[in-house]
């Protein structure tokens, strides 16, 4: 039998701990099952943005959004809702640097993403930062969520082509209108692309304006297909 030893040595100097509760984690995971089962997990979104529909929605059902006006991607995949512990998480990784955090829900959405029949993506891009944004924080959320799934599924990431080439007001404070208004032309794609079939990746959708100002221009610039990988899909403000 051969070992991976430097995983085998650190797994047995450091085993898996629940982040959330401190019980002993599961499948090297750093959650345990009891914490895993009481996640918001996403069972019931609408087909196309992912928004979570009652449990008595059936399978495949578009929410009243999608409905009136179909968002610019092809779909949104989001493990989880936007409750507590998911905001604790979500928080704790953007404006605290609690990379553990961010291994852990890409892990999540990893094992969510498995479960669906869609084809892989060709590409991954995360949802880019300004740079003043992302000298303050110093790392990107989106970047940290798409390399352990880069790994998982093995499709390489372009984190260059894509840039926010204007900052922005944080989107979270703002209703549906401002949110767009925000967002438009805040990216810029530097070339055209090679490749059909994209991911983009977040932590969190909300009403959508983010990805969907990104998926504008990826088709202009030759995506034909445009998936979004989230952790969290949000209920957007009234």
């Amino acid at each position: 039998m051969v070992y991976n030893w430097p995983d085998y040595i650190q797994a047995l100097a450091y085993p898996a701990t629940c982040i959330l509760c401190g019980a002993p984690g599961e499948d090297d995971r750093d959650l345990c099952r009891g914490c895993h089962q009481d996640l918001p997990h996403n069972h019931h979104p609408c087909r196309h943005c992912a928004l979570p529909l009652p449990g008595q929605a059936p399978p495949g059902s578009l929410c009243g959004e999608c409905l009136k006006k179909s968002p610019l991607f092809d779909r949104c995949h989001a493990a989880l809702s936007y409750e507590t512990p998911v905001d604790h998480l979500i928080s704790g990784l953007k404006f605290h640097g609690r990379l553990s955090y961010g291994r852990l829900m890409a892990e999540l959405l990893g094992q969510y993403l498995n479960q669906g029949d869609d084809g892989l993506p060709e590409l991954i891009i995360p949802v880019p930062l300004h740079p003043s944004r992302l000298r303050e924080r110093g790392f990107n959320q989106a970047l940290e969520l798409a390399q352990p799934l880069s790994r998982l599924f093995d499709i390489p990431i372009d984190s260059t082509r894509c840039i926010r080439s204007r900052p922005t007001e944080p989107q979270s404070g703002l209703d549906k209108k401002a949110r767009r208004r925000n967002i438009r032309g805040a990216f810029e794609i530097r070339e055209n692309l090679e490749t059909k079939h994209v991911a983009l990746v977040d932590d969190v959708v909300t009403t959508g304006s983010t990805v969907n100002e990104l998926a504008r221009l990826l088709r202009r610039h030759g995506a034909e297909r445009i998936e979004v990988w989230a952790v969290a899909r949000r209920a957007p403000h009234p």
